[in-house]
This record gives structure tokens, sequence and C-alpha cells, in this order.
């Protein structure tokens, strides 16, 4: 039976603003994928959500039976969990979601983590801001291109 350990974190630069997820995958405690991937513009908790969900459909692609997957987020632990009310209608399409693919596993283990214990899931969404925001700004000047600065 294949169980898969996944740490998610979704991240943002202003509150909504560029986000991004990022998500480590381990196999009986050696990690078997990293995900680092831009998803535009959202809120922190929708960044959060996403990854979540990128995590589930990427442990079904596993081929996985079991998930125990550990997040920092308060709010999506909660929401997920039943203790907290989902009031968001963004949250709540995607907690129906997460609820639907999470139905294809035997067993999937819910962990709320400190932040210390995820900083490895955290640096890969953080990356992938900075490398969006990096592409961004080299789009402004073309290649030979001289600032406007230059002129002059």
């Amino acid at each position: 039976m294949k169980v898969l350990e996944i740490f998610t974190d979704g991240a943002c630069r202003g509150n909504p603003g560029p986000a991004a997820v990022g998500i480590v995958i381990k196999e009986n405690g050696k990690v078997i994928k990293r995900i680092s991937k831009s998803i535009g513009e959202a809120t922190n908790n929708i960044a959060e959500y996403t990854a979540f969900i990128y995590a589930l459909k990427e442990a079904a692609a596993l081929k996985a039976q079991q998930l125990k997957i550990c997040t920092d987020s308060e709010l999506l632990y909660y929401q997920l969990t039943g203790t907290y009310q989902i009031k968001n209608e963004n949250l709540k399409a995607l907690f129906e979601e997460a609820k639907v693919l999470g139905k294809k596993f035997k067993h999937v283990e819910i962990k709320r983590i400190p932040r210390e214990q995820n900083q490895d899931a955290d640096k890969l969404a953080t990356q992938a801001i900075k490398k969006e925001q990096t592409k961004v700004v080299a789009s402004v000047f073309h290649t030979g291109e001289e600032s406007p600065s230059s002129a002059g």
C-alpha cells in the first residue's frame, strides 16, 4: 500500500497579490517530488487551499492509497476538519473540490504543524513568487532596449 507524507504551503505577496504553492511529497521519509508553482493573483487562504488540492491531485497521479498531509495553515486545517465554518464563497468551492478529491484515497490524515516544520514547502512557494516577479520585471525591457533613464 502506497503511503505518502505531504507538506503543503501557499504564499502571496500582498493579500491578495501574486501567489504560489509549495509542496513536498515524501514516501518512506524520502522526498520523491517537489512542486513550486505560481497560481496568479490570490489571497493567502486561496493559495493554501490550492496547495492542498494540488497535493491531492499529485498523490492520485502517484497512485497513493493513504496520505498524511501537513499544513501550517490554521484556517485550512480547522475548516477541513470541521471546526471552523466556511463563510467565503471562493473557499467553499475549494473546500468542496478538496472533499471530492480526498474520497479517492482509503485514508487522508490532515495534520497542523508549526511553521518551522514546514520550511521546505514555504521556500518552494516563495521561490515561485520570486521567479514569477522576475519574469514580469524582465518583460518590461526587451533585449537590446535601453531604459528611459539611459537616454540622453
